[in-house]
Protein backbone atom coordinates (compact mmCIF):
# COMPACT_ATOMS: atom_id res chain seq x y z
CA UNK A 1 0.00 0.00 0.00
CA UNK A 2 1.47 2.90 -0.99
CA UNK A 3 1.54 6.17 1.28
CA UNK A 4 0.67 9.47 0.61
CA UNK A 5 2.34 12.95 0.65
CA UNK A 6 0.59 16.42 0.25
CA UNK A 7 2.24 19.94 0.57
CA UNK A 8 1.10 22.58 -0.31
CA UNK A 9 3.60 26.69 -0.15
CA UNK A 10 2.41 30.05 -0.50
CA UNK A 11 4.91 32.63 -1.73
CA UNK A 12 4.47 36.15 -2.19
CA UNK A 13 4.80 36.25 -6.11
CA UNK A 14 3.27 35.44 -8.97
CA UNK A 15 2.28 32.39 -11.21
CA UNK A 16 4.92 32.69 -13.55
CA UNK A 17 7.29 33.88 -11.11
CA UNK A 18 6.86 30.69 -8.91
CA UNK A 19 6.93 28.53 -11.81
CA UNK A 20 10.32 29.88 -13.07
CA UNK A 21 11.57 29.82 -9.69
CA UNK A 22 10.88 26.10 -9.72
CA UNK A 23 12.12 25.58 -13.18
CA UNK A 24 14.66 27.52 -14.77
CA UNK A 25 18.38 25.88 -14.44
CA UNK A 26 20.19 28.85 -12.45
CA UNK A 27 17.61 28.37 -10.21
CA UNK A 28 17.99 25.00 -9.32
CA UNK A 29 21.48 24.81 -9.93
CA UNK A 30 21.16 27.25 -6.57
CA UNK A 31 18.73 25.24 -4.92
CA UNK A 32 21.05 22.08 -5.27
CA UNK A 33 23.89 24.00 -3.99
CA UNK A 34 22.25 25.08 -1.08
CA UNK A 35 20.08 22.40 0.10
CA UNK A 36 20.86 19.23 -2.35
CA UNK A 37 22.74 16.71 -0.32
CA UNK A 38 25.43 14.21 -1.15
CA UNK A 39 26.27 14.36 -4.81
CA UNK A 40 23.71 16.68 -6.12
CA UNK A 41 23.70 17.52 -9.70
CA UNK A 42 21.45 18.78 -12.47
CA UNK A 43 21.76 15.92 -14.92
CA UNK A 44 20.01 17.64 -17.58
CA UNK A 45 17.63 20.43 -17.82
CA UNK A 46 15.82 21.18 -21.49
CA UNK A 47 13.08 23.62 -22.62
CA UNK A 48 10.81 23.45 -25.44
CA UNK A 49 8.02 26.33 -25.40
CA UNK A 50 5.97 25.97 -22.10
CA UNK A 51 7.39 22.77 -21.36
CA UNK A 52 10.38 22.15 -19.12
CA UNK A 53 12.29 19.32 -18.34
CA UNK A 54 14.46 18.55 -16.34
CA UNK A 55 16.44 15.56 -13.87
CA UNK A 56 18.20 16.21 -10.54
CA UNK A 57 20.41 13.91 -8.55
CA UNK A 58 20.00 14.42 -4.34
CA UNK A 59 21.67 11.83 -1.78
CA UNK A 60 21.43 11.88 2.05
CA UNK A 61 24.14 10.10 3.98
CA UNK A 62 24.30 6.92 5.06
CA UNK A 63 24.91 8.07 8.99
CA UNK A 64 21.59 10.06 8.84
CA UNK A 65 19.31 7.12 7.62
CA UNK A 66 17.48 5.36 9.77
CA UNK A 67 18.46 2.39 11.07
CA UNK A 68 15.55 0.44 8.39
CA UNK A 69 16.51 2.17 5.68
CA UNK A 70 20.17 1.01 6.32
CA UNK A 71 19.85 -2.49 5.96
CA UNK A 72 18.53 -1.86 2.32
CA UNK A 73 21.28 0.46 1.28
CA UNK A 74 25.00 0.20 1.19
CA UNK A 75 26.13 3.72 1.41
CA UNK A 76 24.55 7.07 0.74
CA UNK A 77 21.23 7.20 -0.05
CA UNK A 78 20.64 8.56 -3.77
CA UNK A 79 17.31 9.78 -5.06
CA UNK A 80 17.27 10.88 -8.74
CA UNK A 81 13.89 12.88 -9.54
CA UNK A 82 12.31 13.63 -12.93
CA UNK A 83 10.31 16.63 -13.36
CA UNK A 84 8.56 18.25 -16.59
CA UNK A 85 6.42 21.14 -16.21
CA UNK A 86 3.59 22.04 -18.41
CA UNK A 87 3.17 26.12 -17.96
CA UNK A 88 1.87 25.74 -14.24
CA UNK A 89 1.62 22.29 -13.87
CA UNK A 90 4.20 19.32 -13.57
CA UNK A 91 4.77 15.81 -12.70
CA UNK A 92 7.29 13.93 -10.74
CA UNK A 93 8.61 10.41 -10.95
CA UNK A 94 11.72 9.73 -8.34
CA UNK A 95 13.45 6.46 -7.40
CA UNK A 96 15.46 5.72 -4.56
CA UNK A 97 18.97 3.89 -5.49
CA UNK A 98 19.04 0.43 -4.30
CA UNK A 99 15.35 0.57 -2.95
CA UNK A 100 12.12 -1.49 -5.15
CA UNK A 101 9.91 1.55 -5.79
CA UNK A 102 9.07 4.86 -6.58
CA UNK A 103 7.56 8.39 -5.89
CA UNK A 104 5.31 9.66 -8.11
CA UNK A 105 3.48 12.95 -7.73
CA UNK A 106 1.75 16.07 -9.83
CA UNK A 107 2.70 19.76 -8.54
CA UNK A 108 0.38 22.99 -9.89
CA UNK A 109 0.61 26.68 -8.89
CA UNK A 110 -2.64 28.36 -8.79
CA UNK A 111 -3.20 32.36 -8.13
CA UNK A 112 -3.65 33.32 -4.45
CA UNK A 113 -5.28 35.85 -2.97
CA UNK A 114 -2.87 39.51 -2.63
CA UNK A 115 -0.69 38.76 -4.98
CA UNK A 116 0.59 35.68 -4.09
CA UNK A 117 0.62 31.92 -5.57
CA UNK A 118 0.10 28.88 -4.07
CA UNK A 119 1.71 25.27 -4.98
CA UNK A 120 0.56 21.86 -4.36
CA UNK A 121 2.61 19.05 -4.50
CA UNK A 122 0.70 15.51 -4.28
CA UNK A 123 1.98 12.70 -4.55
CA UNK A 124 2.69 9.14 -3.07
CA UNK A 125 5.64 6.35 -1.96
CA UNK A 126 5.59 2.72 -2.98
CA UNK A 127 8.08 0.47 -2.13
CA UNK A 128 7.85 -3.33 -3.13
CA UNK A 129 9.76 -5.22 -0.14
CA UNK A 130 7.29 -7.57 1.96
CA UNK A 131 7.06 -6.91 5.35
CA UNK A 132 8.61 -3.76 5.93
CA UNK A 133 7.30 -1.37 2.74
CA UNK A 134 4.97 0.08 4.45
CA UNK A 135 7.72 1.87 7.00
CA UNK A 136 10.08 2.43 4.36
CA UNK A 137 7.03 4.10 2.60
CA UNK A 138 6.17 6.23 5.65
CA UNK A 139 9.77 7.07 6.30
CA UNK A 140 10.33 8.34 2.71
CA UNK A 141 7.20 10.51 2.58
CA UNK A 142 8.67 11.79 5.46
CA UNK A 143 11.68 12.42 4.38
CA UNK A 144 10.03 14.37 0.58
CA UNK A 145 8.13 16.85 3.11
CA UNK A 146 10.65 17.56 4.93
CA UNK A 147 12.57 18.16 1.54
CA UNK A 148 9.51 20.48 0.23
CA UNK A 149 9.54 22.61 3.16
CA UNK A 150 13.01 23.32 2.21
CA UNK A 151 12.63 23.46 -0.71
CA UNK A 152 9.49 26.10 -0.43
CA UNK A 153 12.02 28.10 1.77
CA UNK A 154 14.63 28.24 -0.63
CA UNK A 155 12.02 29.81 -3.35
CA UNK A 156 10.82 31.98 -1.30
CA UNK A 157 14.06 33.26 -0.72
CA UNK A 158 14.80 32.98 -4.50
CA UNK A 159 12.36 34.98 -5.28
CA UNK A 160 12.65 37.56 -2.94
CA UNK A 161 16.55 37.57 -4.50
CA UNK A 162 15.09 38.33 -8.12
Amino acid sequence: MASRIEHRATFPASVADVVAAQSDEAALRARLDEIGGVGAALEDHAVDGDEVRYTLVQGVPADKLPSVAQKFVSGDLMVRREHTWNGAEGTIRAQVDGIPGEITGTVSVEPGGDASAQQVTRGEVTVKIPLVGGKLEGLIAEQVTTLLEREADFTTSWLARS
